[in-house]
């Protein structure tokens, strides 16, 4: 079938039509007239809902990154006086400007669009997949862009294999079930010299253990509920953390304590410091990973030129020109 009128108009429509696959039986996609794909091989339908084509029929375990994107939509988001999105790039992945220019890149677990937005900045061609619905989010967010967003599941991609110049994931693949397989399923996505960079949360700290003990209950909530709670606990918890410290003497070490057991985001601003509380909470999934094990799982990949970048813990590796033998 002909690129619908919709497709032509976007500037990675080329590229997707060349290397998306149905799921079932790994044929090549044609699109059909709604702006959705079809497989010419075993009619798998793949419809195009609110804006974004659908390679999942739900959000699973990330329901609560849908809620969180839609109600948040523009937090996170760089601007003229602000490009805090653009340091934590360059912080957890050591990528450039000029390794993204012009490329094909893949961004696992986009969100709202928050580094989808750095990366077409500096010039890549950015397709992004989310499990929940913040794909609509990161859609809408960078309609002017070279962005596509589709809702996928990191272990079931729609894509051939040695599609992409680079890909990365920064703070997403520890709240799948199983952290290492889904890294190591995106090995097979890179072309030759392709680049796989990673930031994961930190398995060295131990200041997390309360609210992994509280989120024992708090994932089971209706994010609408927990971020209810939120809305009073957070504003709460901070301005006491922030009266505490200015008494003498005892004042930071209660502070600390309290923040230990009931930990909050500290940052400034409200809306952020809300976002990343609730973000801690709402999850089912949240695991920690040291540099041994991540520079295992790039290793066992088979991949090359291993690098850190300035945050923990945040691994980047170069798929080889040749295989190896």
């Amino acid at each position: 079938m002909p690129i619908t009128e919709e497709q032509v108009q976007s500037p990675l429509s080329a590229d997707l039509q060349a290397i998306l696959r149905c799921l079932h039986c790994d044929a090549r996609l044609e699109s059909d007239q709604s702006g959705g794909f079809v497989c010419p091989a075993c009619q798998r339908a793949y419809p195009k809902v609110n804006g974004i084509v659908r390679f999942v029929d739900a959000q699973h375990y990330a329901a609560s990154f849908g809620f969180q994107w839609h109600r948040y939509h523009k937090t996170q988001l760089d601007h003229d006086e602000v490009r805090e999105s653009e340091q934590h790039f360059l912080m957890k992945t050591g990528l450039r400007p000029e390794e993204l220019k012009g490329k094909l890149v893949l961004d696992v677990g986009c969100g709202m669009g928050r580094f989808a937005e750095v990366a077409t900045r500096w010039g890549g061609r950015v397709v992004g997949i989310d499990l929940s619905a913040a794909a609509e989010v990161a859609a809408r967010n960078l309609a002017s862009r070279e962005f596509v967003a589709l809702q996928a599941d990191v272990f079931a991609l729609p894509f051939a294999a040695q599609s992409f110049d680079i890909i990365y994931s920064m703070g997403v693949l520890h709240h799948t079930p199983d952290c290492e397989a889904a890294v190591k399923a995106l090995a097979k996505y890179l072309k030759p010299g392709g680049v796989l960079a990673v930031w994961l949360y930190s398995g060295y700290n131990k200041w997390y253990r309360f609210s992994d003990f509280w989120r024992r209950y708090t994932h089971k909530m209706r994010p609408e509920t927990l971020h209810g709670i939120l809305r009073i606990a957070v504003p709460f918890f901070y301005h006491l953390d922030q009266g505490l410290r200015r008494v003498p003497v005892v004042g930071g070490p209660v502070a600390g304590a309290i923040h230990h057991v009931f930990p909050v985001n500290r940052q400034k601003e409200p809306e952020a410091r809300m976002l990343d509380t609730f973000d801690w909470y709402s999850p089912k999934y949240q695991s920690k990973h040291t540099y041994e094990q991540v520079f295992r799982w790039f290793e066992a990949m088979g991949l090359e030129d291993l690098h850190v970048a300035e945050l923990p813990i945040s691994v980047r590796g170069r798929n080889p020109l040749q295989p190896t033998k």
